[in-house]
């Protein structure tokens, strides 16, 4: 299993998690999120993909951070519909073909990059699958989340046996409230039917110092088990 490191926010921080080599690093564009990054993402090693997280943002807006940071993966973790997902897919192809006609014509090149859509689903105690089944066609991956007060971060895990149930083949992460202590459940897991198509860990606030910063030291122990 990969492994995601989200809510990332500090430029000395970012370098610092980066060196750990995670396969994934969050950068959360949701200004009500207390982990709302507004900066400048450092040059990162290639083998990290930038993921930019985003709750019921418009299409323009999300264009322009993938364009603006690089992004190649893009989190929606709003209210975000099958016809949203399509659109972005569209238009994001759209604007990479214009700006590859651009650089044709020898004027500035742009930076749209982005291959990966994930959509995220919160869950407690249970869950219908039969809402993944209009994503399939418009989405990379999905994601499962603890369902509560927050888009993210609540700091608990769902209920895990509830993805003895997923239908799909489509990978998916696995998030919320994620943390040392959850070493054991993981490995467990992992063990289960349910893992068969878990793609990557995704971990956050149970590895933070404060919103936004995160304990290295406990995530290279975290990495080294997982």
């Amino acid at each position: 299993m990969k492994l995601k490191v989200c809510g990332m926010k500090y430029k000395d921080n970012i370098n610092e998690v980066a060196h750990l080599q995670p396969d994934y690093l969050g950068f959360i564009f949701y200004e009500k999120s207390s982990r709302f990054f507004n900066g400048d993402i450092p040059k990162l090693p290639n083998s990290i993909k930038k993921v930019g997280v985003f709750v019921d943002a418009s299409i323009p807006y999300i264009l322009e951070k993938i364009e603006t940071h690089n992004l190649q993966t893009i989190q929606l973790h709003g209210e975000e519909s099958p016809e949203f997902c399509a659109e972005l897919k569209l238009k994001y192809h759209t604007e990479r073909s214009r700006s590859a006609n651009k650089d044709s014509n020898n004027e500035a090149p742009t930076s749209l990059v982005m291959t990966e859509i994930v959509k995220v689903f919160s869950i407690k105690d249970n869950f219908d699958f039969s809402v993944l089944k209009p994503f399939e066609k418009v989405c990379d991956y999905f994601l499962f989340d603890t369902k509560g007060k927050l888009p993210g971060g609540n700091g608990y895990t769902f209920n895990w046996n509830v993805l003895k149930e997923y239908p799909s083949t489509k990978p998916f992460f696995l998030s919320g409230g994620i943390g040392l202590n959850e070493i054991e459940k993981l490995k467990d897991f992992k063990n289960t039917e349910a893992s068969k198509y878990c793609h990557v860990i995704d971990v956050n606030s149970k590895f933070e110092i404060e919103a936004g910063l995160k304990n290295s030291i406990e995530l290279k122990i975290f990495k080294n088990e997982l």
